[in-house]
């Protein structure tokens, strides 16, 4: 196994915020970063040698393929940039996991081979597939499209028969999933890391909070009862080795009343509930991240204090104007850090997020009471 210092390189798929907070963290392992973004205002460029061009660009490509390892940070690469990579250097989750989990129906088929407790869900590709679909996930859903859906967007709640012909016709009729309406008392994620030889690590139990399906904040710890914690971490360790991660991947569950979890989405990635181990003491998502594409020594990432974060969105004003968070007055506030992803304002954009530590959870949740307001 390598150790840190040993002037590793690392490509990365994507430029965006993830990339540049991954690049941060591979810096002091003395890791250098290349990353293959199309964007010329990419985040990553202030951090990360950046290559401005098309994911599918051959000389991009080949840049990457000269590196140790190439990882990703997000899911909506083109197969072709993967397909180029492949055989020529690691790239870490492969793009066999890639395929499975941007694709719904396959990444919920492939969760229950794996052993993981899902909804009720049906697989709507065509019209036929509509006929009785509601009614075999229990009388109400949500209709997602099968790809290319995030944050809330591409999906649509139904508890009619035409009410999810016609969500379906307003998605464009192209194959989709419905699942099945699930009443949990919370949302949480877990991150898991697995090294090459198979080493596994495991980030914490995150409790968060949606807004406008957006991802308001995450707190850790998690209000859930004693067991659910391990029992996260038993159903993360059965999917990776099933799924047979290098790498790092995020599941969103679902908890319901005593504590039961179903999975609920994954990420083949860092994920934005994981950014308050930025600042909660010991390593973070991003250097876990690092250090198990590359083979490094592994070791689990909870935070050593309580902690929380709340995204920083981009939100519009009754006169269009933005809305701009009250800067002055959150650096006032004991405990928190600011990060900033140097983004344009956009309406329902994340443009940064705030963390904030505190020494205890009653404190936490005070600070966080103090700062939410402060946020749009």
């Amino acid at each position: 196994m390598t150790a840190p210092g040993s002037e590793l390189t690392l490509g990365i798929l994507g430029g965006g915020q993830l990339a540049q907070m991954l690049a941060l963290a591979a810096i002091p392992l003395g890791v250098r970063v290349t990353v293959l973004e199309p964007d010329p205002q990419a985040p990553a460029r202030l951090c990360a040698r950046h290559l401005c061009a098309p994911y599918t660009d051959p000389a991009g490509l080949d840049e990457l393929a000269a590196c140790d390892a190439v990882t990703l940070e997000f899911e909506n690469i083109p197969v072709e940039a993967l397909a180029a990579l492949e055989g020529r250097v690691p790239v870490r989750p492969a793009g066999s996991l890639l395929a499975r989990s941007k694709h719904r129906a396959r990444e919920k088929q492939a969760l229950r081979e794996a052993g993981a407790v899902t909804a009720p869900f049906e697989v709507i590709e065509d019209e036929g597939d509509l006929h009785g679909a509601l009614d075999r996930v229990g009388g109400r859903g949500i209709l997602k499209t099968s790809e290319l859906g995030y944050d809330g967007k591409g999906q649509a709640r139904v508890n009619t028969d035409a009410g999810l012909r016609a969500a379906w016709d307003a998605l464009g009729r192209v194959p989709c999933v419905l699942e099945g309406f699930v009443a949990f008392e919370r949302e949480v994620s877990l991150g898991v890391a697995r090294s090459p030889d198979g080493q596994v690590a495991f980030g914490p139990l995150v409790e968060n909070v949606h807004r406008d399906g957006i991802l308001r904040t995450s707190v850790f710890p998690a209000q859930v009862p004693h067991g659910t914690p391990a029992a996260a971490r038993d159903m993360a360790r059965a999917v990776a080795d099933a799924w047979g991660l290098e790498g790092l991947m995020t599941l969103e569950f679902f908890v319901l009343p005593g504590g039961q979890l179903l999975v609920n989405e994954v990420a083949p990635r860092v994920h934005n509930s994981g950014h308050l181990t930025q600042d909660g003491g010991g390593i973070s998502q991003f250097e876990a991240q690092v250090r198990a594409v590359l083979g490094l020594p592994l070791t689990d990432w909870a935070p050593l204090l309580p902690c929380a974060m709340v995204n920083v969105v981009g939100v519009d004003g009754p006169d269009g104007q933005p809305l701009t968070p009250d800067w002055a007055a959150i650096d006032a506030l004991s405990g928190t850090r600011v990060h900033l992803y140097h983004k344009a304002h956009r309406h329902g954009r994340k443009v940064g997020h705030v963390n904030l530590v505190a020494p205890d959870a009653d404190t936490l949740h005070e600070r966080l009471a103090s700062l939410e307001p402060l946020v749009p």
